[in-house]
């Protein structure tokens, strides 16, 4: 879990965090109510039991309280369920960290000839079409508030390109024109939306997809020169979801350690 210190800047707001039944998802579902905020935790069916186990613990240990709601981002069905319960718990919503998505998922690279149709669809409308749901399903709430805050995670593969999973490179490019697409048309009722890129990170879900050389080569070419874990980004995540950020919008900010500059 993530070892930031608390910001009072979110106590008492509330977050809803897609994707959050483990893994990096769950490290921000941990920074933000450990500095107060209450959160919805949504992920599919499968990770129900990790993430119901991951908000009883850090509700009994965190300042907020974390509520986990099964949840689809692809079905708008569930996406009225996810609104619902953050209304009836917490009064409503004022962030939203867009992390779902399909990587881990896709157990090995293939080269873009030999991709399927299939597989094709099932990587963009997860990580496409069910970010741009989760905005639109959100965004009346916010309204209600006065405004909010989005937050999608992007990639540097977006910027870099890279072998061996062009739809999941062709998805996170798509993520980054939806934030700016997606600020034009919310600034004028105060919701923020912007991005996170990633670099590599050195977790479970990137060493299934790629060997230890090719983690170090990464790590090789960052100006900072080591590993990127997932406590890297979740100071950028928290403060584009704070009040601290409001006058950001439409912005990809590239956390990798120096890889990649912009």
């Amino acid at each position: 879990m993530s070892t930031n210190e608390p910001s009072s800047e979110h106590a008492g707001r509330t977050v809803l965090v897609t994707g959050a039944g483990g893994g990096i998802g769950g490290d921000y579902v941990a920074a933000f109510a450990a500095a107060g905020a209450n959160v919805v935790a949504t992920d599919v069916a499968g990770a129900a039991d990790a993430g119901t186990a991951l908000a009883d613990k850090v509700s009994s240990a965190g300042a907020g309280k974390v509520v986990f709601v099964t949840a689809d981002v692809t079905s708008d069905a569930d996406w009225e369920t996810v609104v619902a319960t953050a209304g009836a718990e917490f009064g409503g919503i004022d962030a939203l960290v867009n992390n779902a998505a399909i990587y881990q998922g896709l157990r090995t690279k293939s080269p873009l000839t030999e991709l399927t149709n299939e597989s094709w669809d099932r990587v963009l409308t997860v990580n496409v079409r069910g970010t741009w749901q989760a905005i639109k399903a959100v965004t009346p709430a916010m309204r209600a508030r006065g405004g909010g805050r989005i937050v999608s995670i992007s990639s540097t593969v977006a910027r870099m390109g890279a072998p061996g999973f062009a739809h999941y490179v062709a998805s996170k490019a798509a993520v980054d024109g939806l934030t700016r697409a997606a600020a034009r048309e919310l600034g004028a009722d105060a919701i923020t939306v912007n991005g996170v890129a990633p670099g590599l990170v050195s977790d479970a879900a990137s060493r299934t997809l790629n060997t230890g050389d090719y983690i170090a080569a990464a790590a090789k070419g960052r100006a900072l020169g080591r590993e990127m874990t997932p406590d890297d980004l979740v100071g950028a995540v928290m403060w584009l979801a704070s009040p601290s950020s409001g006058f950001v919008t439409g912005q990809t900010v590239v956390v990798d350690g120096g890889g990649v500059f912009t």
